[in-house]
């Protein structure tokens, strides 16, 4: 497998601020955030698969338009799957013909521009020779992490979490794991607006990555945006046995 990172900041503002992205080979996205819009149009047509993460806007953004500008030129639907809580947020509060057409629905209902596909927590999907599974996390709203398999190693997505027992069980039960992209978004001063808003801080890594029993490459992603420099001079410092990376827009990781 290779995973290209379109985005992997936690907002926007300037060329490396794209949010959360990640294209599989060239068919597979992995969150869909504003990084997706920086792929040409017949990158877009290649797109069946969409991995959400959780509905949170810097992970879905580009989902609607991405649909509205394939759907008539594609000779596929675009599936996208998630835990159902999340595409029941989909559902109800994007694609409600409201804040965007039923694309479900269109052109019809059996042969539709996209399709919601509800996985569970724990649930593995196959496409050809990858397996994508569904791990637990503990944000502000229902989601899931994922678990990518060429069948050879393994890469895991975090998504959004804060510290987190069951997510930290989950990593452990993957012996042929080789790359962890896992969130930071705050700075260690602001680690009660951290577990607020469930997410991590550099010292909440580190007990994350003290926990780990196996020794993966490890990225640090959705940075907030004019935090990015302070948040990896923490994390530099944390005493772990893993030193984690800054993860980068234009990346790529093969395995």
């Amino acid at each position: 497998m290779k995973l290209t990172v379109l985005g992997c900041s936690g907002g926007i503002g300037g060329e490396d601020s794209r949010t959360s992205s990640f294209l599989v080979d060239d068919d597979v996205l992995i969150d869909c955030g504003t990084g997706v819009g920086d792929l040409e149009f017949d990158s877009l047509r290649r797109i069946c698969h969409v991995f959400v993460s959780h509905s949170h806007l810097d992970h879905i953004a580009a989902i609607p338009l991405l649909v509205d500008s394939i759907g008539e030129v594609c000779n596929h639907t675009v599936t996208i799957y998630a835990t159902p809580e999340t595409l029941h947020i989909l559902k109800a509060h994007v694609f409600n013909w409201l804040v965007w057409p039923d694309f479900t629905a269109i052109p019809d209902r059996r042969f539709p521009y996209l399709r919601l596909q509800p996985v569970q927590v724990g649930e593995s999907l196959r496409l050809g020779e990858n397996t994508f599974t569904a791990l637990p996390v503990l944000h502000t709203v229902p989601g899931a992490a994922w678990l990518l398999d060429s069948g050879e190693s393994q890469l895991i997505y975090s998504g959004d979490t804060t510290y987190s027992p069951g997510f930290i069980a989950a990593i452990n039960q993957c012996p042929r794991l080789r790359h962890l992209i896992i969130e930071t978004a705050f700075p260690e001063e602001m680690r009660a607006m951290a577990m607020a808003a469930r997410h991590l801080c550099p010292s909440m890594l580190e007990a994350v990555l003290n926990e780990m029993a196996h020794s993966p490459e490890v990225y640090v992603s959705h940075l907030k945006p004019g935090m990015g420099d302070r948040i990896m001079k923490q994390v530099d410092a944390i005493n772990a046995p893993l030193k984690p990376t800054r993860l980068l827009r234009g990346q790529i990781i093969e395995f």
